[in-house]
């Protein structure tokens, strides 16, 4: 072989030359096709984002009317309270005593009992004075004889208010003069041992002490006006300072 020969052999041919320019319009081609996917993927998250959005402002839309309700129900906690609600409150007028008519403003029971140093009281003895009947359970006992020597105390400016004082318990007469004597006691001492004043002014019912139920007498008193007409009831009282309450409520009518 000449050398011509092997310098023809050993260049290129033309289709071997022709073949490395076309790669670069296959990395073309490549590139093209691999546009549309990097779009259709960055597609992808936006509408995953659109869909995470969209509960969340149905949510809120959700959550805008509850809170309107919210408002709501607390405007309306703050308007005044209907009228039916308000009158139950106010039924603060005077209730009868168990078993009996007895309330401020009806017209005292009458009675007549005997009492201590012989003799009765009545309830017409007093006419046109005012009247306090302190019901007590029983003589000579700690609370029974504070409340006495209290009313005792204050008779005389019982008197100047133009109201007299009588203590009633079911004690016999005979206890009730001990009573008297023994604490020197002033104001008349009424026994009424069949309980029809007591009852008669509910100052009898049921009580309870230790965990045992019994009827007795409840510590009760009541004022009388000049007019004869329940003026102040004291149901359970509490012997410190009544008698003061007592004398300053008769001053009063």
């Amino acid at each position: 072989m000449s050398k011509k020969t092997r310098m023809k052999s050993s260049k290129p041919s033309s289709q071997s030359r022709k073949t490395p320019a076309r790669k670069p319009s296959a990395a073309k081609a490549a590139r093209k096709t691999a546009r549309p996917a990097a779009a259709a993927s960055a597609k992808k998250p936006a509408a995953k984002v659109a869909r995470k959005v969209g509960p969340k402002a149905a949510k809120e839309t959700v959550k805008k009317p509850a809170k309107a309700a919210k408002i709501a129900s607390a405007k309306s906690s703050h308007k005044p309270t209907p009228k039916k609600l308000i009158k139950s409150n106010l039924s603060d007028a005077p209730k009868p005593a168990a078993g009996t008519g007895l309330a401020e403003g009806t017209m005292a029971p009458s009675f007549s009992l005997p009492r201590d140093g012989g003799g009765s009281a009545s309830l017409a003895d007093y006419a046109g004075k005012k009247l306090v009947l302190f019901f007590y359970p029983r003589a000579d006992t700690p609370g029974c004889t504070r409340e006495a020597i209290d009313f005792t105390r204050l008779r005389s400016a019982f008197a100047d208010a133009g109201a007299e004082v009588l203590g009633i318990s079911a004690d016999t007469v005979k206890a009730q003069e001990s009573f008297r004597d023994k604490h020197q006691l002033s104001v008349p001492l009424i026994s009424d041992e069949q309980h029809d004043m007591l009852e008669a002014y509910g100052a009898w019912g049921e009580k309870s002490m230790y965990g045992r139920t019994f009827m007795g007498i409840i510590r009760t008193t009541v004022l009388i006006d000049a007019e004869g007409r329940i003026a102040r009831i004291w149901r359970n009282v509490r012997v410190d300072g009544h008698a003061e309450e007592v004398l300053a409520a008769a001053q009063a009518i």
